[in-house]
């Protein structure tokens, strides 16, 4: 019997998605998690793959189309199998011109971008120029397009963005190129690889401001920068936003001894390859998840007048990624061994930097950490991530002087801060949260066992 795939739902804000490309085309053989599209949302390019084995009977939408979660997209089955497919999801493609020139009719008829261009990571605005294309300096480049705006205006969303493929942005964000200078030959006026490629081998023109004499004083002037929000940050700006105004947050800082963590983290990586040593975060994470088990409340939802509790302990991972943050999902975290949370928390930080996370990396976890260790951070406080109760804030693990015993001595310690839903938790729970996790994080070896 054929099988109907849908658009999947990534997080509970998630309303449509854009389909910018079919791997699988109609009459291919696919296996069972085999990459069927690519689907773009707010926060990334997603790899949608097939829950089932067979041929590619049908396709219920077009590349380009925004289609609503969960509606069908395409069928699977045997091959010449009958299929009575449900009505096709209705669709909205990106917003294009009323009326096109005879050559951008001849562009938008080309073929869709090939199969090398695969999203390469979420797009961040280019900061050499405005909009507009006002130069942020008068001595710094800017490359030039094969032909100005005025000639072959470039396609643009509903939203303002600049219709673009994600290996297309990528580009143009590393080679600091303005997309709203390019002209693209996609389909629609969409701007592709070639197009920006394009662009850059232009010659640049650089002015440069005459030699002032030696006992001349040198003026500088700059200019404001517009930078267009990516949609990524324009979403966690909108999820956030409710957030902070519908979540009662309350917040317990505690501080830990780290020294008996650190030295065992040292210990076990001197047996573990480069590409798999253990990070102080691996450590925490397992922590969490340990002590969430003896804390449901904190590992939970509200629901109107319930508090749903989750069985599992699903830790989300903050992870930054060109435009904003992600969280990526470390499942059973509980369950598992340092190495494989370790090895899973690379794996899917490395596809949400590039633009190619997997459903199941980035939906279902029940509680949230956020790092900034890395940075040399003290101490911060994290905004609860919805559907949550709560999340924690994890700061620099510092060697500092401490006094034990009457005595001033070398130590390392750590702050970390737990936000909590103030609907479904106080403050005596949340601190004796924070308690807890110190019995696994000053004496690490109880992970252990």
């Amino acid at each position: 019997m054929p099988e109907t795939i849908n658009m999947p739902k990534l997080g509970f804000d998630m309303a449509e998605g854009t389909l910018i490309r079919w791997v699988k085309q109609v009459g291919e053989n696919i296996n069972k998690g085999d990459v069927l599209a690519e689907i773009e949302t707010d926060k990334a390019t997603v790899e949608v793959e097939s829950p089932a084995s067979g041929v590619v009977l049908q396709h219920m939408v077009d590349q380009g189309s925004v289609v609503p979660v969960n509606a069908p997209i395409a069928v699977v089955g045997n091959a010449g199998e009958k299929v009575d497919a449900p009505a096709a999801a209705p669709q909205k493609t990106e917003s294009k011109p009323e009326e096109k020139p005879a050559e951008q009719a001849a562009e938008s008829s080309q073929p869709t971008p090939k199969a090398d261009e695969k999203p390469a990571s979420l797009p961040t605005p280019a900061t050499v120029s405005s909009p507009q294309g006002a130069p942020v300096a008068q001595a710094q480049a800017t490359p030039q397009p094969a032909s100005s705006p005025q000639e072959a205006p470039v396609a643009t969303q509903e939203d303002g963005h600049i219709k673009a493929s994600p290996l297309a942005k990528k580009i143009a964000r590393d080679n600091k190129v303005d997309l709203s200078h390019v002209q693209g030959t996609g389909p629609g006026g969409r701007v592709v690889k070639k197009d920006v490629e394009a662009a850059l081998s232009q010659p640049v023109t650089v002015s440069r401001p005459s030699t002032p004499a030696a006992s001349a004083q040198v003026n500088v002037t700059q200019e404001d920068q517009v930078v267009q929000t990516t949609r990524l940050r324009q979403a966690i700006g909108r999820r956030l936003v409710e957030a902070k105004q519908t979540i009662p947050h309350f917040y317990v800082t505690h501080e830990y001894k780290m020294d008996a963590l650190m030295a065992m983290r040292k210990q076990a990586n001197e047996y573990l390859p480069d590409n798999e040593k253990l990070s102080v975060n691996d450590f925490i994470l397992k922590a969490v998840a340990l002590t969430l088990r003896q804390f449901p409340n904190l590992n939970a939802t509200i629901k109107g007048n319930e508090v749903i509790q989750f069985g599992h302990v699903n830790v989300g991972v903050a992870v930054t990624v060109p435009g904003g943050l992600m969280t990526v999902v470390v499942r059973d975290t509980d369950q598992k061994m340092l190495r494989q949370i370790s090895s899973e928390v690379k794996t899917m930080a490395g596809r949400a930097r590039e633009g190619k996370v997997k459903p199941d990396d980035v939906d279902g976890s029940t509680f949230s950490t956020s790092n900034l260790g890395m940075y040399d951070v003290e101490d911060f406080i994290a905004i609860i991530n919805p559907p949550e109760a709560a999340i924690l804030a994890i700061s620099s693990a510092r060697e500092v002087p401490v006094v034990e015993n009457g005595e001033i001595k070398p130590g390392w310690r750590m702050k970390a801060t737990i936000s909590v839903d103030h609907r479904v938790s106080d403050g005596a729970e949340a601190a004796q949260f924070m308690q807890k996790l110190a019995e696994f994080l000053e004496n690490p070896v109880r992970m252990l066992v």
